[in-house]
């Protein structure tokens, strides 16, 4: 079936819910039981079926099957946020004198877990050039590498990685790959298609869609999956009800959603290229990004996020653009209907890689909005940075 058939209808049992079309909210934490056998068989297999509520609802199942199918995993694990999510993968390979290999171009908060609780923890982790080779990633790898970390595509500059290649050198080694694939979500890269072990989004973003909810999810593959879960249960995490369904009614529009984020960011995109404020646009699909053909050849679309680089200018005269926005909100986040925009410095998370521009790097998502209102409230900003 087509993707958009598929986003309806994954993870839906009317039949198990008195012909209800959706799962109810599930606001649970004890579960009982009939009998003695049945509580000792739910104690003997925690992870099947209902057992405690931190442990999942049918409302989670229903959510967890529709993500893992969307991207052909083999489980997925719900988790209370991105970083949660993120968290509960890196944990699932730490152990002390573990190292792990990490692209540069990290979600900074992934930077601050390795750099601080991992590190305290005993595991080493090396950043790398996003954009390095495959053989140069490999002459890294020692008998202690158990994990390497990607993003589809990295955070804040979006430089694309050739994730089938450093994936393949990683399991010549017995590596676990790991990538970050919020951006592009399971409809616009498939992950294990690509080499990749675990799964990881953040599914506050395009999942929810509508910047109301707090949300993770990690996608595996067979051999992890088990270990994934019972990591994220020991850690205690769990999502709250509403936010699960909030994401599972989200992904069944996901399919109309994206594409139009999509048109907005190239339309966008395309016209700020051609402002004379404008040093750079920094966005995968565009011909003039350096790693356009990877992202050409691994992905089947892009979505509504990328970034600018304006020409160097003092402080108050971004301040005049910015702060007069009349659509483009500031705020941490994307993925929501609504269009943001971000000044970001990414040399503050970088430390194998130098961000080599002088002018300010502003992070752009376009929500759903009209683009030629999008436009003329950009193009007002510009107007009063140049005044």
């Amino acid at each position: 079936m087509k993707t958009a058939t598929r986003l309806v209808h994954a993870g839906r049992n009317p039949a198990a819910q008195q012909g209800m079309v959706n799962p109810p909210v599930y606001h649970a934490s004890t579960v009982l039981f009939e009998s003695l056998d049945a509580l000792e068989r739910a104690a003997a297999n925690p992870f099947e079926g209902v057992y405690y509520g931190r442990n999942g609802t049918p409302v989670q199942f229903a959510f967890e099957d529709a993500v893992a199918e969307m991207e052909g995993a083999f489980g997925a694990v719900t988790t209370c946020s991105g970083l949660a999510a993120i968290t509960a993968a890196l944990m699932s390979e730490a152990e002390q004198g573990a190292h792990f290999l990490v692209t540069d171009n990290v979600y900074g908060p992934t930077r601050k877990l390795c750099d601080g609780l991992l590190k305290r923890l005993g595991v080493t982790t090396e950043y790398f050039d996003p954009t390095i080779s495959a053989e140069a990633l490999e002459a890294r790898i020692t008998d202690a590498t158990r994990m390497l970390f990607v993003e589809a595509p990295g955070s804040l500059t979006f430089e694309i990685s050739d994730i089938p290649a450093l994936a393949d050198a990683a399991h010549r080694h017995d590596a676990t790959v790991m990538a970050d694939n919020t951006w592009a979500t399971p409809l616009y890269f498939n992950a294990f298609e690509h080499g990749v072990d675990i799964s990881i989004h953040a599914a506050t973003k395009y999942l929810v869609g509508h910047a109301d909810a707090m949300l993770g999810v990690i996608n595996c593959n067979e051999t992890h999956y088990m270990n994934v879960r019972k990591t994220a249960a020991g850690m205690g995490y769990c999502a709250g009800p509403d936010d699960i369904y909030l994401g599972l009614r989200g992904l069944r529009t996901l399919g109309q959603r994206l594409p139009t984020h999509q048109a907005n960011a190239i339309a966008l995109a395309d016209w700020l290229a051609e402002q004379p404020e404008v040093a750079r646009v920094i966005h995968p699909a565009r011909a003039d990004h350096p790693q356009h053909a990877l992202f050409a050849r691994d992905f089947t679309g892009s979505s509504g996020l990328f970034s600018i680089v304006l020409e160097p200018v003092a402080r108050d005269r971004l301040a005049a653009m910015l702060d007069h926005l009349e659509l483009f909100g500031m705020g941490f986040s994307w993925g929501g209907y609504e269009s943001l925009i971000l000044s970001v410095d990414p040399n503050r998370s970088r430390t194998a890689t130098r961000w080599e521009h002088d002018g300010p790097t502003l992070r752009i998502h376009a929500g759903l909005e009209a683009v030629d209102d999008l436009i003329d409230d950009l193009a007002a900003g510009l107007k009063r940075l140049r005044a």
